[in-house]
This record gives structure tokens, sequence and C-alpha cells, in this order.
């Protein structure tokens, strides 16, 4: 039985861990940087512990000190969470080699899934579809343009051991090709340790589909119905949805049936998730598996009754599953929302600082899965993910109207957030017809913004000269209508100042 789980991680999935923990009446212990010392989920644990300075290198990730103090503290599993080294093989070993439970799965399944085209090919040896592309590392500038041809442009480069939209570039023609692939391997390198980077056939206009499945450790497995996660900014996700309005019931028992084949052909047990891409056809092919809790599990939890987390940790103590796939149904629909300390009007640039002001919003058919309260400092150091907002209704359009009214409830001051910006989404009626790709956002707010934005200051400039030029035209309002000369004297007025 595990009696005490050290949490190496921070935020709201440590404390959502914390929470599961007390429920099972078994102790948590909580770890934290120096930036963190006053942190909600070192509040909520029944322990926490300082593991060093607030750079991640020297404090979450630092793996020795993490086993080290699981060792003194007699803590006898260690949940990762999500990031850092939840799907780190080599640390994952390392707890096992040192006796200590980890709540997950094992770190051979991890690294047979950790590259991307080792992925590939074993998804292709098991009847799982996979892109158009290759299955192994592009070697260099030559071989690259060949295969791009081969598949035709355009093409996605790739980082082999990437994820979270790091180490990706698009790719349109051939003379675009050896600047990204330079690029792409610096990115790679820097971000995940190796340069290796592979080619896809670009799927226009695609959705982001993953399956979440749970499996134990004597070969039962079950999925938990499919996540739409098509609402994207910079290639990571802000929206997540359970099921997919786009899905029918043939499309998912295709695709929920590929994700137990993937799950099946890396041994694997513990909660995992299996990414695909579908066209607008509905045609679906693998895109990665993350060997771990994601960011959106609970509303995955919302449609089914399901607590991941304590099905985790129940697996980890070596149970069985306690239901069966034919006990599982989807009831209802959910909808979370990723509330991020970021200016969505500065290309979404983190912000930080101290929340002086922290209004949550509640009620019926609304959960939050939170890290942060007033007096919580949004720090430089890591992800400036503050909370899950998500909405449960009886069905989507239920839902929808929920997480409209508790975004109009959330209210934070001391740092900038993307509220504004995810109620603008909501309101959209592309978004309530459920007709949306992974482009959506880029497509229709960030560039829509940038051209409005642009042609706003050509009418500026535009006005001005004719207001200068034309002085007498435009006081008694020939050349600009009424309503527009209260605005252009305040522009004659900055021009004069400037």
């Amino acid at each position: 039985m595990i009696r005490k789980i050290l949490i190496a991680n921070r935020g709201e999935i440590a404390v959502r861990i914390i929470r599961a923990c007390k429920e099972l009446g078994i102790a948590s212990a909580a770890v934290y940087s120096e930036a963190d010392k006053h942190s909600l989920h070192t509040i909520l644990a029944d322990e926490a512990y300082n593991i060093g300075e607030p750079q991640a290198a020297l404090s979450y990730l630092n793996q020795e000190k993490i086993i080290n103090l699981a060792k003194k503290i007699k803590a006898n599993a260690i949940h990762p969470g999500y990031g850092f080294f939840s799907e780190n093989a080599s640390f994952i070993k390392a707890v096992e080699d040192a006796g200590i439970i980890f709540i997950g799965p094992s770190s051979k399944s991890v690294k047979m899934m950790g590259s991307k085209t080792e992925a590939r090919k074993l998804m292709q040896k098991n009847n799982v579809p996979i892109v158009p592309g290759t299955t192994d590392p592009i070697k260099n500038i030559k071989e690259g343009i060949k295969i791009c041809k081969e598949i035709v442009f355009p093409v996605l480069l790739k980082a082999s051991a990437g994820g979270g939209g790091k180490g990706m570039r698009k790719i349109s023609s051939e003379k675009e090709f050896e600047d990204a692939f330079e690029a792409t391997k610096r990115e790679s390198l820097k971000a995940f340790g190796s340069d290796e980077v592979y080619l896809e056939k670009y799927i226009e206009k695609p959705r982001h589909i993953e399956v979440q499945i749970l499996a134990d450790k004597f070969g039962n497995y079950v999925h938990l119905f499919e996540r739409e996660c098509s609402i994207q900014r910079r290639h990571q996700k802000i929206i997540e949805e359970a099921p997919s309005s786009f899905v029918d019931t043939a499309t998912r028992e295709k695709i929920t049936a590929a994700a137990i084949n993937a799950a099946v052909a890396c041994n694997y047990f513990n909660a995992g998730t299996i990414e695909f891409l579908m066209d607008d056809k509905k045609n679906f092919y693998f895109l990665e598996m993350n060997t771990r809790l994601q960011v959106e599990h609970p509303v995955t939890e919302m449609i089914t009754g399901i607590d991941l987390v304590k099905e985790q940790i129940s697996i980890a103590e070596g149970n069985k599953l306690g239901f069966k796939q034919d006990d599982l149904n989807i009831n209802g629909h959910a909808i979370e929302s990723r509330i991020y300390a970021e200016d969505s009007e500065n290309n979404f640039l983190p912000s930080t600082g101290k929340i002086f002001e922290y209004i949550q919003p509640s009620g019926p058919g609304i959960r939050l899965d939170n890290g942060f309260i007033t007096g919580s400092e949004i720090s430089l150091y890591y992800d400036p993910l503050i909370a899950k907002l998500i909405s449960y209704g009886n069905n989507r359009e239920s839902a929808i109207l929920k997480m409209q009214r508790a975004l109009g409830e959330y209210h934070i001051a001391g740092v900038i957030t993307n509220i504004s910006f995810l109620s603008k989404i909501f309101l959209s009626k592309e978004f309530n017809d459920g007709n949306f790709d992974i482009s959506f956002v880029e497509r229709e707010f960030l560039t829509k913004e940038k051209d409005q934005s642009e042609n706003s200051e050509e009418e500026r400039i535009a006005a001005l000269f004719s207001a200068i030029h034309k002085k007498e035209s435009v006081s008694n309002g020939k050349i600009l209508s009424s309503e527009n000369k209260t605005r252009t004297n305040k522009w004659l007025e900055q021009l004069s100042d400037e």
C-alpha cells in the first residue's frame, strides 16, 4: 500500500494530487523552490520541503534531490504530475531502482514512446494510422528536400524528442527548407537535448483529437473516450472539450480502438493519452502518446465520473481496474479553459507579478483546479498557468453558457490574464457551431486583429495627412464625417505633441 506520496511538481496539478491523497487517506509531501515557498500546494500538503533555488534545473528538475528526499521522509511513492520529470525515462528508472513506486507507466514504455520517430515505427507495425512522412531522423538538407518532394509540400519539420508545440515548423516550399532545417535542429537541441528532426505531411485544417486510456498491470485496457483539443495558440492548447462535437459514433469506435492498440503496443500501464490529427473527412493519424496525466484530464473526469488521479494511485499499488469498458459511458459535456498569466494582445507574452485580488467563479456545473490565491506570486521561472476552469452541462450548449458565465465572474488583479481573450472565443459563432480546426485562433483572432490594427494605423495616418493639408475642410467636416471629428482633433493634438 502507498503510505506517503512525494509530489514532484507545483501549481494546480500539485494541488489536484494533494486533494486526491487526502480523500484516500494517504499522506502528501510537497516540494517547493524558493520562488514557491508561499504557494498553495505548500499550504495544503501534509508536509512541504524546500528543494532549492527558483530555477527549475536547481529544484524541480534536480533528480538526485527529489529521490533522496523521498527516501529521507519515507515517501514510498512519487507522483510527477505533468511536465518536469513526468516523461523522463531515466528519472523513472532511477525511482524504480531506488525501490520507490512511480505513479505512472514503466520507464521502458516511456522510453519507447519518447522518441517521436520510434513511436511512429511502432504504430506503423501495430496498424495505427500515421501521418505520411519519415520514421527515421533526417540526416541532411539534401535528403530532407528529396522527401519533401515525395510527400508534397506543405510539410511539418518536427523535433524527434519534442512536444508542447516546440521544435516544429511548417515548410511550404523548397526554398524555405534549409533555414527551417537548421533552426529546428538548434531549437530541438536546446529544448530537448537532441537535434534529431523528422518530416510529416502537413494536414490542412486538421483537428486535434486525443483519447484517454487507463491500463493496469494485468493487461486490462479501457479508453475513456475522446477529447477535442483544437483550440490552440502557438501550438499549445487553451480550450479542451469532452466529447468532441465533430466525432460521430462510428469514428469514435475506430479512434478509440486505435488508441488501445497503441497502448498495448508499448505494454503500457497507468494513465496515458494517445493524440491524433483528424482531417475534415474524419480520417485520423497518430500524432504522439503522452505517457502521463494530461493538463486537460478534468473534462474526461466530468463526463465519465472516473477520478483519474485516484485510478493512477490504485494502479501503481498493483490493483486491477475496478471497471470494464462496458461500464463506461459519456454523460453530458465538459469544457476546460486554461487560465494563463499572459498578454494575448502582445503575442501571449507571460505576465509576472503578485496577485493582489483573486475572485473565483463558482456555481452549478463549475469546477476550478487552481494553484494560486490572493498574495501568490506568478514567477518568471515557470509556465504561467494559473488555473483550469471547467464547466459541465447536459449538452455542449449548456456547457458553453456556463463557461461564459464563469469567465464573467472571474477576476484576477496584479497580472495580465487571458480571461477576456477566452471570452471572445466562447462568444464566436464558429466556436459555438463547432466549426474550427487547430488554426482557428490564429485565423479568426490573431490575424484579423493584426489586420485591423494595421488598418487602424493606416486610417490614422491618412486622416492626419488629410487634416494637415486641408485644415479648413476638416474643421467643417467636409472630408471627415462628424462622428470622427473628435477623434481626428485628438490625433492632431498628438501629432503636434510629437
